[in-house]
């Protein structure tokens, strides 16, 4: 396919509705049989935090885990390490956990949407948009990358917004920009990610490379490379929820406490 200019690209822009412009998506990922013959995903990589992975080192040693299990379930962190330093994931739940001082919390609020939108399958909020509830507008033509895109606003169905930037000559997804919070306890921060170095994995394309960075400061807050995917290998469910352990009492107190954090009054109570 020719690369668009900006002058033809804007014609186009005018003569593909949303809706053609996500078929074609999702046939350059390799068409919706080939998505939908997915049921589970494993992706282990290299993962750097904060900034990009370093040219040498440890960092460059793959540690990462991310799993998905449809139709919702998500984990980070192999459940097959039994002393992570946090792992976090969403099983119809978001939660977090932390092994110092060694508690799960499950998270409410901004922190819990944005594990619940990190749990989409594939990563790709236009795939099957119809059956989720999305909303989906073109705002027109944006250059991300020196490549021409196609600029989506998506509105998922709990009401989320944020930006998708397709490549105007391969349908593929260049970036995405939002506004959430990176963990239980931080505020929202307004990201660009991008993505790159896409490869076919069981027919499917799929993005090896990702990098977030903060829009108002231009600094890279972290990278994901993919080293490895396993496709539907995994079937146990129980895999994305919080391992179960002995608690201390202390531990108890602690995760007690969270679970009343709307009601300060019933916090300062147990706490006292």
């Amino acid at each position: 396919m020719v690369a668009l200019s900006a002058i033809a690209l804007s014609s186009a822009q005018d003569k593909l509705s949303a809706g053609q412009i996500v078929q074609l998506h999702t046939q350059a990922l390799g068409g919706i049989e080939k998505v939908h013959a997915l049921h589970s995903l494993v992706i282990r990589g290299i993962y750097h935090e904060p900034g990009e992975i370093p040219s040498s080192g440890s960092a460059l040693i793959p540690h990462a885990y991310q799993a998905f299990l449809r139709p919702y379930y998500e984990v980070i962190g192999d459940p097959a390490d039994k002393n992570p330093d946090i792992r976090e994931g969403f099983d119809g739940s978001a939660w977090e956990y932390y092994g110092d001082p060694g508690i799960v919390v499950r998270t409410v609020g901004a922190a819990a949407a944005a594990t619940r939108h990190a749990s989409e399958f594939l990563r790709d909020s236009l795939l099957d948009c119809n059956l989720k509830g999305t909303r989906i507008w073109i705002e027109g033509t944006e250059k991300i990358a020196d490549r021409n895109t196609y600029k989506l606003r998506v509105i998922l169905a709990d009401g989320f917004e944020k930006i998708i930037f397709l490549d105007a000559e391969n349908f593929l997804i260049v970036a995405e920009r939002k506004a959430a919070p990176i963990h239980a306890f931080g505020n929202a921060v307004t990201t660009e990610t991008r993505f790159s170095d896409y490869r076919a994995e069981s027919g499917v394309m799929m993005n090896h490379r990702t990098l977030e960075t903060e829009i108002a400061t231009g600094k890279v807050l972290s990278e994901f490379r993919t080293v490895a995917v396993e496709i539907n290998t995994l079937n146990d469910p129980s895999i994305f929820s919080p391992a179960p352990y002995n608690r201390t009492p202390l531990q108890q107190l602690l995760e007690q406490l969270y679970m009343e954090r709307t009601d300060p009054v019933s916090v300062m109570y147990s706490y006292r």
